[in-house]
This record gives structure tokens, C-alpha cells and sequence, in this order.
């Protein structure tokens, strides 16, 4: 009898099966993600050899710069690419600008400027909208009434006028222009991490958690933030392009990173004024703009492709 009620009792062992076979083909997936980002496309390859010497010139910039980006000399301003100054024995492989400062080290210098801008506003805008988007899609009720409501009217403010007007509020500066971006960006994460979450909610694993009382901050950072990072991975490649390419924007507006320090932004701005005679000081800060933010999307796009797991 007692035997028989023994062999009865069952839902615990079945639960652990459930919850191991998704974990298992959870685990199987992210293996055939792993397999996937093993084999790179040609759009993939260029824009991974754009990013990394993108990268590479921002981190050994004060290594590999010719020559000081803030040095001044009005005898050689304006100087052509390929110039030799044959006083110095110097070689200007972009030219000079409006001041005779070095173009190739200026940009360099500027793509430190670029790098930290596109790391550090989508970093904000991930931490930011992540937070948000999991407490939206886990808890339900009114604080996700709440918080969608909010990203509803912020979405509702053009994304430019929103981010001029608090650059003017904060002052132009780098750290604002990385804060202006961080708080102007962050509904794009809150929107599609509360969608992915509002599916994992109710998964085995969720379900198994909740049976053996973990708690609910647990349950968010180890089991649904996984599942919902590959997403956040492509959201971020693809804001880091906008970002630089808006921190360039600011900055030839005036509200961005302010000079001296090298920025494609005012670098360009710098060229506007002599481009009939000079067209080299506004044509190289716009190629690099070009060739970085290019490179960023299409990393981006195969990040999208290999981590999208309708491709399985």
C-alpha cells in the first residue's frame, strides 16, 4: 500500500526532466550560435577588418601618431596630402589643416574619441533599457503599464530635438555628449528586451526556478537575462554606428566634443569654411566616418544573422 502511494508520487522527478531537457536544448543552441559565428561572409570579413583597425588605431593612437594632433604651425596650413616639409624632414600623409596640424594624427586621435562615445552611450543605453525592459516583461501589471507608457512618450519626441536640447541644457562636453546619447537611446532596448522576456516568463526553466523558490532577482539574472542577451548583442552593434555617426553630428553643430580635442565631427566643421581650396581637411574625417560606421553595420548584420535563432 504505502509502496503503491510511493510509486504515485511523482511530479518533482518529472519536473527536473522537464526542466534539464530545455536545458539541454537551450544548450544545443547556444552550440549552433557558436558554429555559426565560426564561418564569415565577405560583407562580414571587410567590416570586421574596418572595426579592428578602427579599434586599433583608437587604443595605440598615442603610439602610432605621427606627429602631435595639438601642434600648430600657420607656415604649413593648408598643405596638401603627401606633403614633405622639408625643414622639419616630416612627411603629412593627409595634409594640414586651417592651423597646420597634422590630419592623419588628428584622426587617430579622434577615433579614441569616436570608439569611447560608441562604447560608453550604448553602454548606458544597454544598462539602462535592459533594467527596464526585464522588470516591464517579468513583473507585468502596472509596472509595465508604466514603464511602456514611458517609453511611449519618449519615442514620441524626435530623437534629434531630444538629444540637441539636453546637449544645450548639459553643456557641450564629451561626457555629456556620452549621456546625451545614453538617455536619448534606451527605449530601443526596453522594447525589444520586454518583448523576449514576456516569452521567457513562462518557460520550463522560469516555471522549475519559481518551484524551488528562487528568488525573483535570481530567476532575471540567471535564467531569462541569457536567453535574451544575443539580442541585446545585435541592438548594441548596430546604436554603437548611430551613436558615432550622431557624436559626429553634435559635434559639427557645435554641441558635441569642443576643440581642441580631435573630433570627426569638428574636423569636418574645420573644412567646411576652405573646401573649395582644401578639400582634403573635411574629405579624410568623412571617409573615416564612412568606413567605421559602414563596418560597425555590417558586423552588425551578420551578429543578426548567426545569433537569430529562427536560423537554426
Amino acid at each position: 500500500m504505502l509502496g503503491q502511494q510511493a510509486r504515485e508520487v511523482s511530479p518533482p522527478p518529472r519536473t527536473l526532466t522537464i526542466a534539464s531537457g530545455d536545458l539541454r536544448s537551450a544548450t544545443g543552441g547556444i552550440r549552433h550560435r557558436i558554429e555559426k559565428l565560426r564561418h564569415l561572409d565577405a560583407a562580414a570579413f571587410v567590416g570586421l577588418v574596418l572595426v579592428t583597425v578602427f579599434v586599433i588605431a583608437a587604443v595605440f593612437a598615442p603610439w602610432i601618431e605621427p606627429h602631435d594632433p595639438q601642434a600648430q604651425d600657420i607656415a604649413r596650413r593648408l598643405k596638401p596630402p603627401a606633403y614633405f616639409d622639408v625643414k622639419t624632414g616630416a612627411n603629412f600623409w593627409f595634409g594640414t589643416d586651417g592651423l597646420g596640424r597634422d590630419i592623419l594624427s588628428r584622426l587617430i586621435e579622434g577615433a579614441r574619441v569616436s570608439l569611447l562615445v560608441g562604447l560608453g552611450g550604448a553602454s548606458l543605453s544597454a544598462l539602462l533599457g535592459t533594467s527596464l525592459g526585464l522588470t516591464a516583461g517579468y513583473a507585468g501589471g502596472w509596472w509595465d503599464s508604466i514603464i511602456m507608457r514611458t517609453v511611449d512618450v519618449w519615442q514620441a519626441i524626435p530623437f534629434t530635438i531630444l538629444a540637441i536640447a539636453v546637449a544645450v541644457i548639459l553643456g557641450p562636453s564629451l561626457r555629456n555628449v556620452i549621456l546625451v546619447l545614453g538617455i536619448s537611446s534606451w527605449v530601443n532596448y526596453a522594447r525589444v528586451v520586454r518583448g523576449e522576456t514576456l516569452a521567457q516568463r513562462n518557460s520550463e526553466i522560469v516555471l522549475s526556478a519559481r518551484v524551488i523558490g528562487a528568488a525573483h532577482p535570481r530567476i532575471l539574472l540567471r535564467h531569462v537575462l541569457p536567453q535574451v542577451t544575443a539580442s541585446i548583442i545585435v541592438l548594441s552593434s548596430l546604436l554603437v554606428a548611430s551613436m558615432i555617426l550622431f557624436e559626429a553630428s553634435l559635434s559639427f553643430l557645435g554641441l558635441g566634443v569642443q576643440p581642441p580635442t580631435p573630433s570627426w565631427g569638428n574636423m569636418v566643421l574645420d573644412g567646411v569654411e576652405p573646401i573649395r581650396v582644401a578639400w582634403w581637411v573635411s574629405f579624410f574625417p568623412g571617409l573615416a566616418i564612412l568606413l567605421v560606421v559602414m563596418g560597425i553595420n555590417l558586423v552588425g548584420d551578420w551578429l543578426r544573422d548567426a545569433l537569430d535563432p529562427r536560423q537554426r
